[in-house]
């Protein structure tokens, strides 16, 4: 039976780099990329980014009825887009201020493990 081969730690460390490479290059793809969902027929599209953030609502003034016009909807669908964002930041709030103490003590992550509650230093999660 042969030895194991020697601990190569720079060879570890390259590997590393690599994946926190790949991995920032997945996450700007994903930020990138766009995506439509629609319901009513088409009478409301929603687009996100691959990180499931919504960025645009659009409402057909039909939806709202006989008397609604294009402002109509463009208001509605604004607001709607304004109150999903502030949910959103708030959810990302709770996440980090609840995770943050829970990770503290993980050798200096301070509050990330993969985008839950925060971020990892150098890889830009």
């Amino acid at each position: 039976m042969a030895p194991d081969p020697p601990f190569d730690m720079q060879r570890l460390l390259q590997q590393a780099q690599q994946m926190q490479q790949g991995l920032m290059a997945a996450q700007e793809e994903l930020a990138a990329a766009r995506v439509a969902g629609t319901s009513g027929g088409g009478l409301v599209t929603a687009t996100v980014n691959g990180k499931g953030e919504l960025l645009a609502l659009k409402i057909d003034p039909k939806a709202l009825g006989p008397e609604a016009d294009a402002d109509d909807a463009e208001t509605l669908a604004d607001l709607v887009l304004a109150a999903v964002r502030d949910a959103t930041g708030n959810a990302s709030a709770l996440a980090s201020s609840t995770m943050g103490p829970l990770t503290q003590g993980l050798g200096g992550l301070g509050g990330g493990l993969g985008g839950i509650g925060g971020n990892l230093p150098g890889l830009g999660l």
